[in-house]
């Protein structure tokens, strides 16, 4: 005769099992453990800007001018699977600053690899918002998964133009 004990073990169990393989299906679709998980992007700085600039950083140039944001946060698996939130990324000076005149941004991705070499990868364009940061310009959602280089040292995150010049990177 099967006793109760035996049967709450055995539904204890069979509850774990489903919650284990739960929680693996949804890192998997995710893209598996995070290289990289960022709060804090900063807005390209006058030193970084124009297209002649020297300072580009990894070989991608900043905006041709001054960038700011009122907030970032996103993330990079192992998979290559990125997501990047911005909030208010928009011009920091000029005529338009404080408004976004760009209807499109990509995420790229600079890895090193294992013999120093950098490798930039971006994603497809993804849609923003354009105008005033106080009426909800400069906000825009990007995910994609990548094909990243193995390994992926040192990664940085950047909001690019479709051109490809960043308006922010990982950093604060």
């Amino acid at each position: 005769m099967v006793n109760r004990r035996t049967i709450s073990f055995s539904l204890v169990l069979a509850l774990a099992g489903v919650l284990l393989l739960l929680q693996s299906s949804f890192v998997a679709a995710k893209g598996g453990p995070k290289i990289l998980e960022f709060d804090t992007m900063v807005g390209v700085p006058q030193a970084f800007t124009g297209a002649t600039n020297a300072a580009a950083i990894r070989g991608v140039p900043g905006g041709g001018i001054p960038w700011t944001l009122t907030a970032a946060k996103g993330e990079l698996s192992t998979s290559g699977h990125l997501e990047i939130t911005v909030d208010g990324l928009v011009l920091a000076t000029g005529g338009s600053a404080g408004t976004n005149p760009v209807n499109m941004f990509r995420g790229l991705v600079s890895c090193l690899t294992d013999g120093a070499t950098v490798v930039n990868v971006s994603t497809n364009p993804f849609p923003a918002t354009t105008g005033a940061a106080t009426a909800g310009g400069g906000d825009s959602t990007i995910e994609q998964t990548l094909d990243l280089p193995n390994p992926c040292i040192a990664p940085i995150v950047f909001v690019t133009s479709g051109g490809g010049s960043w308006f922010a990177a990982t950093g604060g």
